[in-house]
């Protein structure tokens, strides 16, 4: 603005001294010359006006007075009667000079309240972008929640309906197969049955596990404990896919709000998945952090990060919706069971994962005892 002002002021001064000098070098008797240099003087006035606001109009009007005052005094000899409508027009310059001024300032300050609208309805935009974006989560949530209470119901049917049907079905196949030798094609049939009831029994458990509400006994969860006894369970596994196992913990044992049965069934679901990503062997390395969020509460931070085949970009959004797996054999709770159970819990869980190059699962959990 300061520029276009170093420019804009000289470039006035540059129209009134042009206009003036016309004035006073044109011989009197081309009046209608005169008449013509007269109006000129509205240029700079307007322009000041329009540039500067009111105080720019008068004060480039005051000028033009001053300037072509003189003109008028002492060449056409100063009579009031004959130069009656020179005088007038010094007065239309200062009125001209002063209404266009009053009126472009206004505009500019009108302009600038438009502004100061249009960046509060932007920001206002903005906000509700935001807020439409979480209620697009929330809803995605919502869905969700109303998949697992769908589930819930499932299970309670299946449960009562199947799970016995199945042991039944199952120890009949023992049986049977007792009467065949191994080699015999009706013995490898029987083995197809009997394993293919223990995963529609595993699916079954899978169903009671997403379906059973969290207990609501929290107590004071040590969290190395947890962690120690999941490593394990999953050792022999591990061992048999030479698979190093690391667990990284500061000297003190943190301890978090929760169920620690709970806690480790989440833990365990997330070890095997980790495990069964890493074909060819890897490392499984599981740390904890306590780190204070906003000043207020400790939150314990777990990580379980492998160096396997990593989840693609398509599959990781999709990861944890129910039935959704990327395994022949899996039954595609096990992520959403584990959320659950976290949620549950008051934490979080993140997953981040690179398509090659493995992946790490970071649970967030409010630390300290009951």
């Amino acid at each position: 603005m300061k520029t276009f002002d170093t420019i804009r002021i000289p470039l006035l001064a540059l129209f009134i001294t042009v206009i003036s000098l016309l004035h006073y070098l044109t011989p009197l008797y081309l009046h209608y010359l005169h008449d013509i240099f007269q109006r000129l003087y509205y240029l700079p006035i307007i322009l000041a006006a329009i540039w500067f606001g009111l105080r720019g109009g008068l004060l480039c009007s005051l000028v033009v007075s001053i300037v072509y005052a003189p003109h008028i005094l002492f060449q056409w000899g100063g009579d009031m009667t004959l130069e009656l409508e020179k005088y007038l027009e010094i007065v239309l310059y200062n009125i001209v000079g002063g209404v266009t001024g009053l009126l472009a300032q206004r505009e500019r300050e009108r302009s600038a309240q438009l502004q100061k609208t249009a960046e509060g309805l932007e920001l206002s935009y903005k906000v509700l972008q935001d807020q439409s974006e979480q209620l697009i989560a929330i809803e995605k949530n919502l869905r969700s929640a109303e998949k697992l209470s769908t589930l819930g119901e499932m299970a309670a049917v299946l449960a009562h309906e199947i799970r016995n049907p199945l042991g039944s079905i199952r120890g009949t196949a023992e049986i049977l197969r007792d009467d065949y030798r191994p080699g015999d094609p009706k013995y490898e049939f029987i083995n197809i049955q009997i394993r293919e009831t223990e995963r529609l029994n595993r699916v079954v458990e899978e169903f009671l596990r997403m379906a059973r509400p969290l207990p609501t006994e929290i107590a004071s969860c040590p969290v190395r404990e947890e962690l120690e006894t999941v490593l394990l369970l999953v050792a022999n596994d591990a061992r048999e896919r030479k698979i190093s196992l690391l667990l990284e913990q500061p000297d003190v044992n943190v301890v978090v709000k929760g169920n620690g049965e709970k806690l480790r069934q989440a833990f365990l679901n997330i070890a095997i998945n980790s495990l069964q990503a890493m074909q060819d062997g890897g490392s499984l390395k599981i740390s904890t952090s306590v780190c204070r969020e906003d000043g207020t509460a400790d939150i314990c931070e777990i990580r379980f990060s492998d160096n396997g085949e990593g989840i693609d970009s398509e599959s990781l959004v999709k990861i944890f919706e129910p039935f959704y797996t990327t395994k022949p054999n899996g039954t595609g709770l096990g992520l959403a069971i584990t959320r659950k159970i976290v949620e549950g819990h008051g934490g979080t869980l993140q997953v981040n994962s690179v398509s090659g190059e493995g992946t790490t699962v970071l649970i967030r959990l409010l630390a300290g005892g009951v």
